[in-house]
């Protein structure tokens, strides 16, 4: 018969390799929802190891077992709350919120391990330095994540805007005395074993200070950076609790954040230091860039006239972007291209890496709608094909396809690359209005004489598109 602590580390170890080949995995449509599975798995592995360890360790008590169940029970309900009632539109702010919750639960880690010293047989065991500086590192870490993450879920919901005193330069002095501050309760807690509650508070305030001016533009960058803090803050709990679990896992996560948070500083063009420490996009527009703010060549559309285009088209891309989202229009949308492709037309979606307000948010979006892996082309591999393309389908996206990123040295947008649609033969975008991007500054593909504006709600618009095409002999197998 094993033993059981033979079984524990196991466990652990199989927890360990379905989690890396859940990250993995998720590198990919096609197999990102059994890595989510396998994840998940991974996870519920890591609490079964947990009750374990508890079984093996002596000084455990009835009560400690009945807090851990009653948390697993709780945490897993809530999440399959979650996953069953959050919609696609507050998908964002739900990734934020497990960020911090993730961080939250590394600083609570510590914070029990620093107040109440881990015990052997009745007797406290002092935290040698290592421990201490995982402490340090768990708390700060944690604090950071966990309150950067609440203040960046509370921005995507619409609950906190952005105060203007926090565009002035005085944050940073502000931030920088915070960071400060950490600085000497680390030391104070290394050195003297005090300064704990000092760190935390602290941290909590850098996080606020940090995450507070950031703008809409660079959410999904923000998200991705506070993924990989959780990962981190997970990582030093590992240590100060002596799980590999932990350790391994946290290490994973934060190095698979990290990697993202610089794709997507990439797909924006800009470094990591001017989205935590530059503000807003649009707070760095020139006075240039803001006198080119009014529209002169606007051309409007019917959907009737959006179909007859369509229906003569050989290619067609579609361009989702945020509005889609809100719009909860992906099925419909699915509806139309299956119309589209039944009369042989070529239809493929193009992925801007920063359109929507989390990593991958549309390629998720899509997912959700059944729309096929194979379709969906990301930016480096669409863009050759749009001179070639007859109709682009616009969605909701504005600073992904602005061509001012290429065309104006002035704009805040130059040098990020964009989604080329204004060298396709025919551009629609369907909007509800003329409301500038996250960028705050006007879109100079609406100004182009192929581009055509159809003016409204995207799922209504793209139901009454599919009544036209029907009417048009359009999804009918020939």
């Amino acid at each position: 018969m094993l033993n059981p602590e033979i079984i524990k580390y196991l466990i652990d170890l199989t927890a360990v390799l379905l989690l890396s080949l859940g990250i993995k995995g998720l590198s990919k449509v096609r197999t990102a929802r059994q890595a989510n599975k396998l994840a998940g798995i991974a996870i519920a592995l890591a609490v079964v190891g947990l009750f374990i360890d508890s079984y093996l360790s002596s000084d455990i008590s009835i009560k400690s077992l009945i807090w851990i169940i009653s948390g697993a029970t709780i945490g897993g309900f809530l999440g399959i709350l979650t996953a069953k009632k959050v919609p696609m539109t507050a998908m964002p702010e739900t990734v934020a919120l497990f960020n911090g919750c993730g961080g939250m639960s590394s600083l609570l880690v510590a914070l029990g391990v620093s107040i109440y010293p881990i015990s052997s047989n009745g007797v406290s065991i002092t935290n040698g330095l290592v421990e201490t500086i995982s402490i340090v590192i768990s708390i700060f870490v944690g604090a950071i994540t966990f309150s950067g993450s609440i203040i960046a879920m509370a921005k995507l919901q619409g609950w906190l805007s952005t105060p203007n005193w926090t565009q002035s330069k005085f944050r940073h002095l502000v931030n920088i005395s915070i960071v400060i501050t950490c600085l000497v309760a680390s030391l104070s807690l290394l050195t003297q074993n005090n300064g704990l509650f000092l760190l935390v508070i602290a941290a909590f305030l850098l996080g606020i200070g940090v995450t507070l001016p950031i703008g809409g533009a660079d959410m999904p960058v923000v998200i991705s950076l506070l993924n990989s803090y959780s990962g981190v803050a997970a990582a030093a709990a590992g240590f100060v609790v002596g799980s590999q679990l932990l350790i391994v896992g946290g290490a994973m996560v934060g190095a698979a954040g990290l990697i993202l948070t610089q794709v997507m500083c990439k797909g924006m063009n800009r470094s990591l230091v001017s989205v935590l420490f530059g503000g807003m996009i649009s707070s760095s527009s020139n006075s240039k860039g803001a006198v080119k703010s009014e529209y002169t060549n606007i051309t409007s559309c019917s959907v009737e006239e959006c179909a007859l285009t369509i229906e003569a088209a050989e290619r067609v891309v579609i361009v989702p972007g945020y509005g889609l989202a809100v719009a909860q229009a992906q099925h419909t949308l699915r509806e139309v291209t299956r119309a589209m492709e039944s009369s042989g037309i070529n239809v493929s979606y193009a992925i801007h890496p920063v359109a929507g307000r989390m990593p991958g948010h549309m390629n998720v979006l899509l997912a959700e709608a059944d729309i096929p892996y194979e379709q969906l082309k990301e930016m480096d591999v669409i863009n050759p094909d749009f001179p070639a393309t007859d109709v682009v389908l616009v969605l909701g996206a504005n600073d992904v396809v602005n061509p001012q990123a290429k065309n104006d040295v002035d704009s805040p947008l130059y040098g990020m690359p964009v989604l080329d649609v204004y060298e396709a033969r025919t551009v629609f975008v369907i909007k509800r209005g003329m409301s500038a991007g996250y960028s705050g500054i006007k879109n100079d593909l609406f100004d182009l004489p192929n581009t055509s504006m159809v003016f409204g709600d995207a799922k209504k618009v793209l139901g009454d598109l599919l009544v036209e095409l029907k009417e048009l002999g359009v999804g009918r197998k020939s």
